[in-house]
């Protein structure tokens, strides 16, 4: 993957969070501050939910013709989330993003953020973000009242498990106010954009 695409120019910025952490919100309010990132849409082998639309929040594919794709070398990296649960990223989707001279922002589970960060090396800024603590990220699941209290029990299990990984990404952002949030990734995105480097390095 290196060898083939990767050039001084091409740079990646990786999101990484456990559920409830506010991820997706940070991500959303950089893409619209910088029109020179674009964000990746990661491949998966689960049904759409509610109003989603494939190539929009995901490319869906069937779990026989995701494993195809894996024998077919065609992905960055990828993990059986569940038993037959799969999500991954493209090789066709970088290069998409990259041909146009941008940099790809990525929305990802922490264990892919820490494989794109080792398949990218310094050509990647990866983030995490945390809650400030496993029972502040509990509320916040509760207060969504989207899942059952067995369903936030596992969530939170996992959070805590997945909060153990921080300490592999290059910065954590701790979520525990949105606007310093917000500053804090601003300045940090807008640092490794204008350098073309990680933020800190000689």
């Amino acid at each position: 993957m290196r060898n083939n695409i990767v050039s001084m120019e091409n740079k990646v910025i990786i999101f990484s969070a456990p559920s409830g952490s506010g991820k997706s919100t940070v991500v959303n309010h950089i893409l619209g501050l910088y029109p020179e990132l674009e964000f990746s849409i990661s491949a998966t082998s689960r049904a759409p939910r509610g109003q989603e639309q494939d190539g929009r929040e995901y490319y869906f594919f069937s779990e026989g013709h995701f494993r195809e794709l894996i024998a077919g070398d065609k992905f960055v990296e990828y993990e059986e989330v569940y038993p037959g649960s799969f999500y991954g990223t493209l090789k066709s989707e970088v290069e998409r993003i990259w041909s146009k001279g941008h940099v790809i922002i990525f929305d990802v589970d922490v264990k892919g953020g820490v494989n794109l960060k080792r398949i990218f090396g310094e050509h990647a800024l990866s983030i995490f973000i945390s809650a400030p603590s496993v029972e502040v990220l509990k509320e916040r699941l509760e207060k969504r009242a989207t899942d059952s209290p067995e369903a936030i029990g596992k969530r939170v299990a996992k959070a805590a498990e997945e909060m153990t990984y921080a300490g592999q990404f290059d910065y954590v952002l701790v979520n525990d106010d949105l606007r310093k949030t917000f500053a804090e990734a601003d300045k940090v995105v807008g640092d490794f954009i204008r350098r073309g480097i990680r933020p800190g390095q000689k």
